[in-house]
């Protein structure tokens, strides 16, 4: 998944926590970068708790929760996400727009990329 506010994708991360931020933006879950995270206003575009206003929200098994107060709600089904564009979406991007900016053939490719290495197989075709 990429970061929903430049579109970076995570890279095999070293031990240790990871760097990455998790955040919820209308009721789906992002990520924000290392350096997405370095702008002051960074949390901004994330959803906020109802209960305490915490931007501490992660999306699973379709309920939003609070890692601050501890508050779950239902998070609302894909066909009303307040947003036009899809999650993971750079910021301005069209509604309809690929996440990350990039079309789905761009990812097949770098995904059969990394299985290739992987897999210590030959370049994909």
């Amino acid at each position: 998944m990429p970061c929903f506010r430049c579109g970076a994708r995570q890279t095999d991360p070293v031990r240790g926590a990871s760097p990455w931020k998790r955040g919820v933006r209308a009721d789906r879950q992002v990520l924000i970068c290392p350096g997405c995270q370095a702008v002051r206003d960074w949390a901004d575009d994330l959803d906020r708790c109802s209960a305490c206003g915490s931007a501490a929200l992660v999306c699973r098994l379709g309920e939003v929760e609070c890692r601050d107060c501890g508050h779950t709600r239902e998070a609302a089904p894909a066909d009303l996400v307040r947003s036009g564009a899809p999650p993971g979406a750079p910021p301005g991007a069209p509604p309809g727009a690929p996440p990350g900016g990039a079309a789905d053939g761009d990812l097949s490719a770098e995904v059969a990329a990394a299985l290739s290495r992987v897999l210590k197989r030959g370049p994909a075709l």
